[in-house]
């Protein structure tokens, strides 16, 4: 208006000044509203979201511990000859039964065979030498009867009968231990199983005591596994546990029957050994999982979420936590213990009583006004598995839906 009064003064016409000013409000009215559709318009209001609560509360740790583990012999033989030599023959064969008694391998016997034919001849030269002096005290006894000689004489004669006897009896020990050392020359199952490792070919060269055949004895099974240090103070002698084997699918019963006095040293982890409770048990080298229940913290209550109610913030783990009174959710720092199945254990961070988010906690905002959800269909009609506790709080009534006849 200022200005249309300044250009009033410069023309005096009236006509003129009355058109100009016309033009000049209906100018500045358009300006004025290219003006206001260039501003931002004001934010919206942000929406309050319906969640799902529960309600923190203590409850029973239930978790169980699972372990892989190998079907064993509970007697498994590494076999090996008690000579060393040349092994010319193999009878055994890998996964083959065997009985007690039956040749496994044999060795070239022919420099015991040798030995032993050394031994027997100096058992010859032996009883040669004591028949021999066994004669000649026999006729210098004849001759002392007759006070023809000494008791000196005699007794000369008793002693060299002794020593050849001695040398009779050595010859003959020395001759036993070469036909063992010749029977040694054969490798026989000392048990019926079945052979479950093969360590030398024909051909080898074979030191005494070097295992050549391993052997599973027949009879009771067992499953190896192993447990870290933390887990193996809550295993005892005797306790049961169940086994299920991976191929068939089917469980099994079975009880702890040695537990490691020391760890692994490469694993650092405890050997455990478990026998089986079947009359049928699983084959050699099966593929099982042997399942304990952890009795040491069954007892002990503890706090548990839903995975669903888990955030990360940074390096920690938060959850949503619910003020009733203004309906507005904050965040709660929290320290996971471990998992048991699809919850997890909360060590700190929350106490019993506490409204937690259970859904839908990756759209919400520190402060922001929320509804609780109920969901619509009947608790009698809900399936017994979604019918939720008192810690699954109400929600907000559903909105009514817009027909299209009314949209129009």
């Amino acid at each position: 208006m200022l200005l249309c009064q300044c250009l009033a003064r410069i023309h005096p016409n009236s006509f003129f000044n009355s058109f100009f000013m016309k033009k000049t409000v209906v100018s500045l009215a358009s300006v004025a509203l290219l003006l206001a559709a260039c501003s931002r318009p004001a934010p919206p209001e942000e929406p309050i979201r319906a969640v799902k609560v529960m309600t923190v509360g203590a409850s029973a740790y239930s978790s169980s511990h699972e372990y892989a583990g190998e079907v064993r012999a509970q007697i498994e033989s590494r076999l090996g000859f008690r000579v060393g030599g040349k092994l010319i023959k193999r009878q055994a064969e890998l996964g083959q039964h065997v009985n007690a008694g039956q040749v496994l391998a044999q060795l070239d016997p022919q420099d015991y065979r040798l030995a032993a034919d050394a031994a027997r001849a100096q058992v010859a030269v032996a009883a040669t030498n004591r028949n021999l002096a066994a004669a000649d005290f026999k006729r210098y006894q004849a001759l002392m009867d007759q006070n023809f000689i000494s008791g000196a004489e005699l007794e000369r004669r008793e002693a060299t009968l002794k020593a050849a006897q001695a040398q009779l009896d050595l010859a003959q020990s020395q001759l036993a231990v070469q036909g063992n050392q010749t029977s040694y020359a054969v490798l026989t199952a000392d048990v019926a199983g079945i052979v479950t490792a093969i360590d030398a070919e024909p051909g080898q060269v074979v030191a005494a005591g070097a295992p050549v055949v391993r052997i599973a004895a027949d009879g009771v099974r067992d499953v190896v596994f192993s447990v870290p240090e933390d887990k193996v103070a809550g295993l005892k002698v005797g306790a049961p546990v169940r086994i299920r084997v991976w191929a068939q699918g089917t469980e099994l019963q079975g009880r702890v029957r040695e537990v490691a006095a020391s760890s692994d040293p490469v694993t650092r982890t405890y050997p455990v050994k478990v026998s089986i409770d079947a009359k049928t048990p699983p084959p050699l080298g099966s593929t099982v999982y042997v399942v304990f229940d952890a009795s040491a913290t069954a007892s002990t209550p503890v706090i548990k979420l839903p995975t669903s109610a888990l955030r990360q913030e940074g390096q920690t783990t938060t959850v949503w936590v619910l003020d009733k009174t203004r309906m507005t959710v904050s965040s709660q720092v929290i320290q996971v213990a471990t998992a048991d199945g699809n919850e997890i254990v909360v060590a700190s961070g929350l106490q019993p009583g506490m409204l937690v988010v259970s859904a839908g906690v990756h759209v919400l905002s520190p402060g922001q006004k929320v509804s609780i959800y109920q969901s619509k269909m009947p608790l009698a009609q809900m399936p017994s598995s979604q019918a939720a506790p008192d810690s699954i709080a109400k929600s907000v009534p559903a909105v009514p839906a817009v027909s299209s006849s009314s949209a129009k």
